[in-house]
């Protein structure tokens, strides 16, 4: 049975990891919207409803079972950041492990963009000097595809201004919630809390080989975010993946309305087998061959004989 999205914390038989994650950005940058569709399976024409966030929204949201994220939606309206940054700063600042700073790529106050983001870089450094920060240039569906490439340059030339005296680096996406951007984003930044996780990727390349595919992707099994994948061949889609987890997420979400749960899809036709199948408690597999001899029957057994071993690797990450 798939776990629910915004699953709230419960009582387990061992401590788990958990890591704040401090989503900001001025107000109507969209960071709401996306946290709804990463973790509370929204689709997007749906977060037109959704109303401005007061203050800060707290959510203790499970992730590959053990690891808690300890997600603070900070309200954007400039009473609420210099409320973050002066009377707050302790609260909010302290013992962070991830911060995702959003920007409206569509802004017509630049200016002002830049100096709560130097602000709020500022207060992580004093506070939590060990924390990622990753940037957010979102809304690029709004540019046209033309100009998209100089105008996300542009943002992230001005960033580097911005960050002249900081000791953080940051990472920079340009993201909507409209495409597979969004998942790419957060596969990204979510990954990067998750400990060891080259055990993992090691694991997966092994039973990529030892099955015969071409390509596995692990997947979390309620956001749908790419954990690790193995790759025997290069492939021109660089977003392929994330392309995956949109439409599977979607298909999952049509299952659940029509009161039925999703637990594996096959596909098979003369160029390639492509299998799903939920794996361990908290991740799905994605197998994809190109020998026309694969038998699916053989992947799955294989399947089900792998899930003890990574089911442990997951549990001495977290």
């Amino acid at each position: 049975m798939d776990l629910p999205a915004m699953e709230t914390d419960r009582i387990v038989s061992r401590p788990r990891s958990r890591r704040k994650v401090l989503l900001m950005g001025r107000s109507g940058a969209g960071k709401t919207s996306m946290r709804s569709i990463i973790f509370a399976n929204y689709v997007p024409r749906e977060t037109r409803r959704l109303g401005v966030t007061m203050d800060v929204e707290h959510s203790q949201i499970r992730f590959l079972g053990d690891l808690m994220l300890s997600l603070w939606d900070c309200g954007g309206q400039d009473v609420f950041l210099d409320s973050y940054l002066d009377a707050q700063r302790e609260n909010i600042f302290s013992e962070v492990q991830l911060l995702i700073y959003v920007f409206d790529i569509m802004s017509t106050d630049v200016e002002r963009d830049w100096y709560y983001f130097s602000r709020v870089v500022d207060c992580l450094r004093n506070s939590s000097a060990g924390a990622k920060i990753y940037c957010l240039f979102h809304k690029v569906d709004l540019v046209p595809e033309h100009q998209r490439q100089a105008v996300v340059e542009e943002r992230k030339r001005r960033l580097k201004e911005a960050l002249t005296d900081s000791l953080f680096s940051v990472e920079c996406f340009a993201t909507s919630i409209w495409d597979e951007t969004l998942y790419k984003a957060w596969s990204f930044m979510i990954c990067g809390l998750i400990p060891q996780l080259s055990k993992l990727d090691g694991a997966l390349s092994k039973f990529c080989e030892t099955c015969e595919g071409d390509e596995v992707v692990l997947f979390e099994r309620a956001t749908f975010l790419v954990i690790s994948h193995a790759t025997l061949h290069s492939h021109s889609d660089v977003h392929r993946f994330e392309k995956i987890s949109n439409i599977v997420k979607r298909f999952k979400l049509s299952c659940n309305k029509n009161q039925s749960h999703f637990h594996s899809l096959e596909l098979r036709n003369s160029q390639f087998l492509a299998i799903i199948e939920n794996f361990t408690c908290y991740t799905c597999v994605l197998y994809v061959s190109y020998h026309p001899h694969v038998q699916s029957t053989a992947v799955k057994l294989n399947i089900q004989c792998a899930k003890t071993l990574f089911e442990r690797i997951l549990e001495n990450e977290n």
